[in-house]
């Protein structure tokens, strides 16, 4: 096995004790774009080779000091990590995969960006994504669609598509995504990688470019369950930054991996089993809750009455203060401004004419109708109190138990252009994952097979800042069906 498709802890201890350099494992994964790159179109700006090899060769420095010191030394240290594009990086583009923002270059770091390069990480590059990350499939790019490493005529999800299949591929060890209806959570389902979006508040969004900021959360993708909670390590806690960070440290989530399922009882929603599933997704996420079964957790069954609503209140509630957060593009403050025109009104008009891509502008246009005068209390505000139902209903969920599982997707990737045309068929995509960001729960996204070569997730909600449960009970599920070590072929270009 190649560097680049090791997990980052396997490479962590290789560092820890001297047996490779971070410049061996860059160099590894600079080798992989180089061949895969061209395929599955993975990035929208590569750090440049030798500014790479240099932050590589620094973090060596970092390694080797900390080995002399006797000091522990950082999960991310050495480790090449990939960032989705709405995440400010100083001195490097931030283009939400829009042409609004397409020459925007922040002045600062994003917390969670600070932190990575603060414990040593190899920045890579930034990810593609679906516009201001909005759609299920990383086909709203305003630069080119992202295409699944197992299957290159698929999608590899949205709109965290370019960090999964990157990160697949081993483009990446490990990279970061947002999560606003399920973007961390269905590429890594449709990209056979772990991915978690923690509670809301658990992870700071300072530096993060709004979409929906009730609903937004940062989330790690990784190869597997034990990197997922060593990013986390790194990335989660208060942020004087943000207001809505919460002020209690977070644990070591690494702590919870070994703790196996014995006596957490597991909740089997039947309004998520019905129909409108693959029976091949359906079967191979009762086949992953038969096998945590067996190994000692207790499988009830919960009811969540209200979870036909999700989708239409979270296509409220999101375009709604997407349509506020969206307002400041308007030619004159950020980004993009248009040529030709006479006054500021043509000006605004244009800009965001020529700007915004089609789903955006969809999405606007759905927010501001929501909450325009004499439509606000017959959508939006009953959408508010529809979330506050879907709250009571998976706390008196978790009375009973300890996650709700379901599938993380419906249905396996599908085809490149098979949706793009149907917007609903494109939203239903994440109708399991919308309540946790609702409900502002955690959730976390597990392989759990192969339907005819395409991956599938099983995706676990927890309570309120149990993102340990949840590491807990993958950890334990990914230990029993030994997938993690699977990687694509990217179509016969790279070793087995």
């Amino acid at each position: 096995m190649r560097l680049c498709d090791m997990t980052m802890h396997a490479l962590h201890d290789l560092l820890e004790n001297g047996e490779v350099s971070s410049e061996e494992i860059t160099r590894s994964v600079l080798e992989r774009i180089e061949e895969t790159e061209g395929m599955i179109q993975s990035f929208l700006n590569l750090a440049p080779e030798e500014e790479a090899l240099a932050r590589a060769r620094q973090a060596d420095r970092m390694i080797r000091d900390a080995r002399r010191q006797g000091s522990a030394i950082s999960p991310v240290a050495g480790i090449p990590i990939a960032i989705k594009d709405n995440m400010c990086t100083r001195g490097i583009p931030t283009t939400c995969g829009s042409a609004i923002l397409s020459e925007f270059v922040p002045p600062y770091d994003a917390t969670v960006v600070k932190r990575l390069v603060d414990g040593g990480a190899v920045m890579i590059g930034k990810t593609n994504m679906d516009e201001f990350a909005m759609g299920s499939s990383t086909e709203n790019s305003r630069f080119h669609p992202t295409r699944n490493p197992w299957d290159p005529s698929r999608v590899p999800g949205g709109s965290s598509g370019g960090s999964a299949a990157a990160v697949a591929a081993g483009e990446a060890v490990a990279a970061l995504g947002s999560d606003t209806g399920g973007s961390v959570r269905q590429p890594a389902s449709f990209c056979s990688v772990v991915g978690l979006k923690p509670t809301y508040g658990r992870v700071s969004r300072y530096g993060l470019v709004a979409f929906a900021s009730s609903l937004d959360q940062i989330g790690p993708l990784t190869r597997d369950v034990r990197d997922c909670a060593m990013v986390m390590n790194v990335i989660a806690g208060p942020d004087p930054m943000d207001s809505t960070c919460v002020s209690e440290p977070a644990p070591d989530y690494t702590g919870f991996l070994d703790r196996g399922v014995r006596g957490l009882r597991i909740g089997l929603p039947r309004e998520y089993f019905g129909p409108g599933m693959d029976p091949e997704v359906r079967s191979l996420v009762e086949g992953a809750v038969r096998a945590l079964e067996g190994l000692g957790a207790e499988v009830i069954d919960v009811t969540l009455p209200h979870s036909e609503y999700a989708l239409a209140t979270y296509y409220l509630v999101a375009p709604a203060e997407a349509s506020s957060n969206l307002a400041r593009y308007d030619g004159i403050r950020y980004g993009l401004r248009a040529r030709g025109s006479q006054d500021v009104v043509s000006l605004m008009k244009r800009t965001r004419s020529e700007g915004f891509g089609p789903e955006v502008k969809r999405r606007i246009m759905l927010g501001t109708y929501a909450l325009s005068s004499g439509y606000y209390d017959a959508y939006y505000l009953k959408a508010l109190k529809v979330r506050t139902l879907l709250r009571q209903d998976l706390a008196n969920a978790f009375e009973r138990c300890d996650c709700v599982v379901s599938p993380t997707s419906p249905t396996v990737p599908f085809k490149l252009g098979e949706r793009v045309e149907d917007p609903l068929a494109m939203y239903l995509s994440d109708i399991y994952t919308i309540t946790a960001n609702l409900t502002g729960a955690p959730a976390v996204s597990v392989p759990c097979g192969f339907s005819s070569g395409l991956p599938c997730g099983i995706h676990f909600v927890g309570r309120l800042f149990e993102e340990g449960t949840l590491i807990r009970i993958a950890h334990t599920l990914e230990g029993a069906l030994g997938i993690a070590d699977m990687r694509p072929s990217v179509a016969g270009r790279r070793d087995a």
